[in-house]
């Protein structure tokens, strides 16, 4: 799909049309929330474009990327993205007649899927944007493959987590990856397994969610507070933070190969745009150009 940026319409106006998903935007905040209720939210083919559509949407029109706060026509440009789900449930896993259907298609056109399935993913865990996911009832399956790419996650008491695939006779593998680096070995080894639906308090211990909240309004409370929190923060810093993380999880080098690698680092950010302008303000004891006051 191709994306008509901010400098030929309306921003609001570029974002993909979806018809599984409630898609808003709200100054910096950009709002996703999975809208087939009926099946509990359950992964499809159609809703799984969508999402890729919309987050690669948001990868190439937010303020991190255009190393900019503002578009060509003055309005506020992505920092933040929320995921949440309509209805009952955050993500119930993947469409249960589409997964019955995988059994008659070719390896090639499951291989598609799966492949489809992991630019999902990868799109939201490698996104430019903060990334908040507020949780209630289950996130099973791919639902949890969801929770596991977001960068904070909030789920509400009672809420339910399970890699269930391993009760359907298959493996966790595409959303792996990600859940595996979310939780590390042991808890993904053991929950992959076990295939069972995990309660917030030992989501929260293994660290598969970052905070519980008491019910509906408590989740927008502490929403917002993140939102507070990331939007005082540099939104190309940001995505530079993931990148460093990614290089720490993939490098292959010696120790003093990466020491010199954060010394480059170090120097580019600090000689960068936002670099000089965050030490300005701290020096002239001002906001950075980029602080949002969110607590309105």
């Amino acid at each position: 799909m191709e994306y008509l940026g901010c400098e030929m319409m309306n921003l609001k106006e570029s974002i993909p049309k979806c018809n599984l998903l409630e898609v808003s935007l709200e100054k910096e905040i950009l709002k996703i929330s999975l809208n087939r209720v009926d099946v509990f939210n359950a992964l499809n083919p159609e809703l799984i474009q969508e999402l890729i559509d919309v987050f690669s949407w948001a990868a190439n029109n937010c303020a991190a990327t255009a190393h900019s706060l503002v578009s060509e026509s003055g309005e506020a440009l992505p920092r933040v993205i929320i995921l949440k789900g309509n209805g009952k449930h955050f993500c119930a896993g993947a469409d249960i007649n589409w997964m019955k259907d995988s059994g008659e298609a070719s390896l090639e056109e499951n291989q598609k899927d799966a492949k489809r399935l992991d630019e999902l993913f990868y799109g939201i865990w490698s996104n430019p944007c903060f990334t908040i996911g507020l949780i209630k009832g289950v996130a099973l399956g791919g639902g949890a493959g969801l929770v596991a790419c977001l960068d904070h996650v909030i789920a509400m008491d009672g809420s339910k987590i399970a890699m269930s695939e391993i009760k359907l006779g298959i493996l966790p593998a595409v959303i792996g990856p990600y859940v595996y680096k979310r939780l590390g070995s042991a808890q993904f080894r053991r929950l992959a397994m076990l295939g069972s639906r995990i309660n917030t308090d030992e989501a929260l211990r293994i660290g598969f969610i970052d905070e519980i909240a008491k019910d509906e309004n408590d989740l927008k409370i502490n929403c917002n507070k993140i939102i507070s929190q990331i939007l005082t923060s540099a939104p190309s810093a940001i995505e530079q933070a993931k990148l460093l993380c990614k290089t720490f999880d993939d490098w292959n080098g010696n120790m003093m190969e990466l020491r010199d690698h954060t010394l480059k680092t170090t120097s580019v950010m600090r000689g960068g745009k936002e670099g000089q302008e965050g030490l300005g303000a701290f020096i002239e004891r001002r906001d950075p150009n980029w602080y949002v006051n969110n607590e309105e």
